[in-house]
């Protein structure tokens, strides 16, 4: 009789590894000599405490260094807008969206751009994660979305707090108006953060580069309208928007490299794994 097991699709651990580890041919647990000394010190640390907490505390180091990274953003994106750099194209950006408006126009970005806010993400995030790990059986897309989301959204906080910029006048914005501190723009931040963790974690299992390509290309198109509503809406200018896109992808491969790393933890646990023998039972019993 054939073994009805062999038909039914990997779960958990055991597809991490076969299916997970690849991107095309690219295998996700090669590394630099930088990278190897990082994959055993995870794997040592999950030896000790298991690799799904491993790989939390790899990411709670990862957001510091992410928030450390908004606060050094924050002091160069100050000194680079003082002396007029790339701000001057907030104005004339500004005054551009401003003469294309039009009642239905308007109404239709401000429906779209709820999609990217504090009820809109969320609800997108837990319902992409509680599918994700109930079809995988693991807690990974739990604790990478989670922790992708959570990041995102301390730094739009330290970013805030920081620079403390005011966003454009209400007069050239759309109602319903914003009124906290305008850089960096959360909805562009968390958008390309959660939308980007989502598709990497898809394309972990497609099997066609079109596949790849599309899930990539969906991903970078929501989030790149995402924050250009934020522009069109006047609630954001279009540097605190660029920000927001810069430090979402700085983020975005810290988590990812967080994830590999847990990956070859894994893998070197598989490989070390020793072998039980099975006992032979004698035909006597």
């Amino acid at each position: 009789m054939a073994d009805n097991n062999s038909k039914q699709p990997e779960k958990g651990v055991p597809a991490e590894l076969n299916q997970d580890r690849f991107v095309g041919r690219q295998d996700l647990t090669r590394w630099s000599p930088l990278g190897q000394r990082l994959a055993k010190l995870m794997h040592w640390i999950a030896l000790r405490i298991g690799a799904h907490l491993a790989l939390i505390i790899t990411l709670l180091v990862g957001g510091v260094l992410a928030v450390g990274l908004t606060s050094l953003f924050a002091w160069i994106y100050d000194a680079v807008t003082e002396a007029d750099g790339v701000a001057g194209l907030d104005h004339p950006l500004l005054n551009y969206v401003m003469s294309i408006r039009s009642p239905w126009l308007d109404s239709a970005v401000t429906a779209y751009t709820n999609l990217g806010g504090t009820i809109g993400m969320p609800i997108l995030a837990i319902a992409v994660m509680a599918l994700l790990a109930i079809r995988r059986r693991s807690w990974t897309p739990v604790i990478l979305i989670g922790s992708a989301a959570l990041g995102s959204l301390l730094m739009t906080i330290a970013g805030k707090q920081l620079f403390g910029r005011s966003r454009p006048p209400l007069s050239d914005a759309v109602p319903p108006f914003e009124y906290s501190p305008s850089f960096p723009s959360g909805h562009s931040l968390n958008s390309f953060v959660i939308a980007g963790i989502i598709a990497y974690l898809i394309v972990l299992r497609r099997k066609t580069a079109t596949g790849r390509v599309v899930t990539i290309s969906l991903a970078a198109l929501f989030a790149v309208t995402m924050g250009l509503t934020r522009v069109f809406l006047g609630h954001h200018w279009f540097t605190d928007v660029l920000g927001a896109w810069v430090l979402g992808a700085a983020w975005l491969a810290i988590v990812i490299t967080a994830h590999r790393l847990y990956l070859t933890s894994r893998k070197r646990g598989s490989r070390d794994r020793p072998v039980v023998p099975t006992r032979r039972v004698s035909a006597r019993g």
